[in-house]
């Protein structure tokens, strides 16, 4: 997808809030920390970086939502981060209960809240919630193979 085609679909996924500029997904782009993860009706946008990676916004076209792409996305990029990639963490509006759902649905906690930090064109301004999920990549794995040894 191009910067023009990420900025179009945002803006229509996220009609509350000031949707991002083609500039922005270009700069965001050009970023080699920066990964697109996308799907025929939307895309992820990430950043992986000293052992973090965030998701920077999921976006999905509103006639193709509730259909698991969404979800196919973030476990797109879940799979995608490398071994040394302890957490990932998102923001998520407190109001935007589908993608809260989705997020804690996938083992995302709530961490902290960031306080009206989403501006809304004709409402007051909502929290911002914080999720991190801690991330083991085989650490079961080790264990079993150490569990093995010591009996």
């Amino acid at each position: 997808m191009t910067a023009a085609e990420l900025a179009a679909l945002h803006a229509a996924a996220f009609t509350q809030d000031r949707p991002w500029q083609e500039a922005e997904f270009a700069s965001l782009l050009d970023s080699p920390f920066v990964q697109l993860f996308t799907r025929p009706g939307g895309f992820a946008l990430t950043r992986t970086i000293a052992g973090e990676s965030e998701l920077l916004t999921l976006a999905v076209d509103p006639s193709c939502q509730r259909q698991g792409i969404g979800r196919a996305l973030l476990r797109d990029w879940l799979a995608a981060l490398p071994a040394d990639c302890a957490s990932a963490f998102l923001e998520v509006a407190a109001d935007n209960q589908p993608a809260r759902a989705l997020y804690t649905g996938e083992n995302f906690a709530r961490i902290a809240t960031r306080r009206a930090y989403y501006a809304r064109i004709d409402a007051p301004a909502v929290d911002a919630c914080i999720l991190r999920r801690d991330l083991t990549h085989g650490h079961c794995g080790d264990l079993a193979a150490l569990t093995a040894k010591s009996g």
